[in-house]
This record gives C-alpha cells, structure tokens and sequence, in this order.
C-alpha cells in the first residue's frame, strides 16, 4: 500500500514542490519522440509527465494506487485529455497496448518482494506494443543514501512554512526503511516508507525471467554511463526479449 505521503491530501498537495519538474522527467520525455505515441506511465503521481506527454500529443494512461494523487492529476491542464487509472502496477490491466511504458520516480524500488518486482514487469511485457520501449530507474545500492537522507528542510507554501525532517529508520536485507516528519497548518504527520535496493546484475536477471531485456543502462540523465562503484541511478532502457 502507497505510504501516508501519497495517501494523505494534505501531503499529496505538497508532492510537486518537494518533486517537480527535473532532468530526470526531461530525459523520459524526449524517449517519447515528435511521432504520436500510446504512452503508459505507471505510477504517475500528480501527473507531472502524462501531462507533458498530452501536451505535445502523445495518447497517455496514467496508473497509481494513490487517489489522492490522481485528484490532483485531474485538475491540471490536459487532465480531461487523459486516462487515469487508480490501480497498483501489479493488477493492472488494460486491452490497449504501449509504445512506451515508463515507471519513474523509483518507484521501482517500492516492490519489496520478487512477487511484486515479476507481477510489475509482466504487467509492462503483457502491455507493451511490439517494438515498444519500457524506461524506469533504481537507485544504486553502492551509494551511501542514509547519509544523503538524513536530512531536514523546509517548504515554502503561500504565507506558510512546512517543516520536513527525514531520518533512517531501519537497513537490513537491502532494505532502507525510513520516516518523513511534517509540521503544516497545525498537524503533525509521519509518512513511513520502505524501498529495496537491487543491483543492476539483479534487476537484470528479473527482467530476463520475464521475457524482457536491457537494450541500454545509464548511470545519469545526460545520459552517462553506468558506473558501478559511482553513479547514483541505475536507468534501464527496456525491450521485449
């Protein structure tokens, strides 16, 4: 289930300030092309690209589990213009099929279990148009990220400022579990998440397990090459095997 983050609208509102538009949504953007394209984007969020697919005329299904995030997504300009779907990427299912599916945001990485990681990536196989593209990223397990983590900051909302503190809770089997802190309007609320941590060599086996296959792996969003010891994405570039 998607961590109170997602869940709670009060937070929901808050997701595109704390994670808007970046190089990373820049880099999944151009994969789409100038050409028209069925574009599936699991676990869309608010929507940030789906809209800017719809944009530049791109036909999009944005998938999440979180209906406080697809609320927001609605509103937004192109919202009518495009399909939302509040539902898991595991029991996703649709007739149409893709030319480009993408998962972004790590939201990989929130698949704990190989049961969920295999339900995931036979969702996008099952789903994608022959010749399709799929594109998500992981973090790379080599990097120090509590350290990075371990962290507080402030968000400036209207005439209000919105305390965040974020601490690592828990790292045990490849796992980082970790508690975010909200001060806003009066409330105090705490958003816990896990994520799991798998190595390229590990993604990759998963994907063959599931008839597809890495045509390219980054390690940045220029794109740079992947560097196991030093790069901090690990970024997959998928096609059917």
């Amino acid at each position: 289930m998607p961590d109170l983050h997602y869940e709670e609208p009060s937070l929901a509102e808050l997701y595109d300030l704390d994670s808007g538009w970046s190089i990373d949504r820049d880099f999944y953007l151009a994969l789409a092309g100038k050409a028209s394209k069925r574009v599936l984007d699991l676990g869309c969020g608010t929507g940030l690209l789906c809209h800017a697919y719809a944009a530049q005329g791109h036909r999009v299904t944005g998938v999440d589990p979180a209906k406080a995030m697809l609320d927001i997504a609605l509103q937004k300009p192109n919202g009518a213009r495009i399909e939302w779907v509040q539902s898991t990427a595991q029991d996703f299912r649709s007739p149409k099929r893709f030319d480009l599916i993408i998962m972004t945001g790590h939201a990989f990485q929130v698949f704990l279990e190989d049961s969920d990681i295999l339900a995931a990536l036979a969702t996008m196989r099952q789903h994608l148009a022959p010749g399709g593209t799929i594109a998500f990223e992981s973090r790379n397990p080599a990097i120090d990220w509590p350290a990075r983590w371990n962290r507080d900051a402030d968000l400036e909302v209207e005439d209000q400022t919105i305390r965040q503190s974020r601490r690592v809770s828990r790292m045990a089997n490849r796992r980082i579990a970790f508690d975010t802190h909200y001060e806003l309007s009066g409330r105090a609320l705490v958003s816990s998440s896990e994520l799991l941590f798998l190595s390229r060599d590990e993604i990759e086996d998963r994907l063959a397990a599931s008839g597809l296959r890495a045509e390219a792996v980054y390690g940045g969003w220029q794109p740079e090459p992947f560097d196991e010891a030093s790069s901090e994405e690990i970024i997959f570039i998928v096609k059917a095997a």
